[in-house]
């Protein structure tokens, strides 16, 4: 990237939405929903975090960028909740396997136990199609840091979905995670940007998202036909999803990798 290609630091405004509730509406816009593969959006878990009411809850933890020189136009948006680890409560002792999907399960669990959190865990970070490959992704990732502190936590846990492992689905994960540049720095960029902002590498979360639907639905999600039981690959996925033709029937499990930021 070069120094002309980056989106400058001084332009990027980023705000909570208990600070920005107008942008609220942009944030969670179908420009951004169309900025993820369609498949991704059926995860049954996120309704706990994503739907209007639950989202309340959470309005310290988004955060929503606008460009000074566009300063109503949203164009990039972080999410996080805060949930309680390592504080005594039962099964919190280590980071879950089932990363993105339990962190949302702990926090819907811990309001509706009025459970004082302890740690903020990373969700997303989306950056609209305009300004990809520019810096921006990090730009926020320093934002969901600066968050995490001035909302007086000292830890930001983040199930890390790299970006560029749904190039080769069929490569195993940790093996793909493993790749490492003679500098040291992990090859997949979204990794490396963790690392470069301070993150350490930590354990991998082997079912961070799981999600089901009938070969019909799959097909509406992919545009793909599925004539045949066994793995296929999906555009997007970062392993191949599991059909059973017999059941009608197909599961992705996503593997993701923890990554933590001692703020």
């Amino acid at each position: 990237m070069t120094e002309d290609a980056r989106f400058p630091a001084e332009r990027l405004t980023v705000a909570t939405l208990r600070e920005r509730p107008d942008l609220r509406g942009q944030t969670f816009s179908s420009a951004f929903e169309a900025a993820v593969p369609e498949f991704m959006r059926h995860d049954p878990v996120a309704a706990l975090y994503y739907a209007d009411r639950a989202l309340d809850r959470y309005l310290d933890f988004v955060l929503a960028a606008t460009d000074r020189e566009a300063p109503d136009r949203v164009i990039a948006r972080a999410t996080s909740v805060p949930v309680a680890y390592r504080d005594g409560t039962p099964g919190r002792v280590r980071l879950p396997p089932a990363g993105w999907d339990e962190l949302i399960r702990w926090a819907d669990a811990d309001w509706r136990a009025k459970r004082r959190p302890t740690v903020v865990g990373a969700l997303e970070i989306i950056v609209l199609p305009p300004y990809r490959g520019r810096g921006v992704s990090q730009l926020m990732l320093d934002a969901l840091v600066v968050n995490t502190w001035n909302r007086g936590f000292g830890d930001l846990y983040a199930p890390v979905r790299p970006s560029h492992k749904h190039h080769e689905p069929a490569t195993p994960f940790a093996e793909y995670i493993a790749r490492h540049r003679p500098d040291g720095l992990p090859v997949d960029p979204w990794l490396r940007a963790h690392v470069r902002a301070g993150g350490r590498i930590l354990n991998i979360a082997s079912c961070s998202m799981v999600i089901a639907g009938t070969l019909e639905e799959w097909s509406a999600w992919t545009g793909q036909r599925f004539d045949t039981s066994g793995a296929a690959d999906v555009a997007g996925a970062l392993s191949p999803i599991q059909v059973s033709r017999e059941q009608d029937h197909a599961v992705y499990v996503e593997p993701n990798i923890w990554v933590h930021h001692r703020v």
